[in-house]
């Protein structure tokens, strides 16, 4: 079973690393998907409501660094209180770092320009725009949440509401960058799909120590004395 996962796990990567690799050309290339991002960008635009506007920017708050970084703190605290563990602690700080490290590495490579400042509602961004940080980071953190809750002695009623309400809230953030007119929809796309290709990278090398410490264990048990 163990071994099945990992290569379950190592062919989500590849696949998400492929379609990831065809979004960057994409995007650098302004055809495929990127070819529509223009149209798309217009058409939310087109389509913003005064009541939709403040509920985008409440959003798209919970994607900021600073935001994260601090749920981050707060939440790897409770959960070594909680369960005396630093295990999954770690297993979160772990993921939001990779994800940091991600954004920023890859922004600076592939330096697409964001839209138009002039449709922006907020403070307007300098940075680049390719991949999406908010998508990925907020996708990272409440999957990998939603994830670490799962192994928790809660209902399973309730463990699925939180994978919901993680699944929404990831897509909400995303929707929300191209409403705001941060992003284009293949920077929001591509940060969902290295969001879900880092945490099958995770998912993967937790497995296989798993099974590396408990492959190690047995061999001590059966070990002549």
């Amino acid at each position: 079973m163990t071994t099945a996962r990992v290569a379950a796990g190592l062919a989500a990567v590849s696949l998400g690393t492929a379609t990831f690799a065809g979004l960057a050309d994409s995007a650098t290339e302004g055809d495929d998907l990127a070819a529509f991002d223009p149209q798309l960008t217009a058409t939310f635009v087109d389509h913003r409501i005064a009541l939709l506007t403040p509920l985008a920017r409440a959003i798209t708050f919970l994607g900021d660094i600073p935001v994260l970084t601090g749920l981050t703190i707060v939440v790897a605290l409770l959960i070594r209180t909680r369960t005396r563990r630093w295990r999954p602690a770690i297993i979160l700080a772990v993921g939001m770092l990779g994800a940091a490290a991600l954004t920023f590495g890859l922004k600076v490579l592939i330096a697409r320009q964001r839209p138009d400042v002039s449709i922006v509602i907020g403070t307007v961004s300098t940075g680049f725009s390719f991949p999406s940080g908010h998508s990925l980071s907020a996708t990272v953190f409440f999957i990998l949440l939603a994830a670490l809750f799962w192994h928790s002695n809660a209902r399973r009623v309730t463990k699925f509401a939180v994978i919901a309400a993680a699944v929404l809230l990831s897509l909400a953030v995303g929707l929300s960058r191209i409403y705001l007119g941060y992003h284009w929809a293949t920077d929001v796309l591509a940060g969902w799909t290295l969001a879900l290709t880092w945490l099958a990278l995770l998912a993967t090398v937790l497995t296989f120590l798993g099974r590396s410490k408990a492959s190690q264990g047995t061999a001590e048990r059966i070990e002549p004395e």
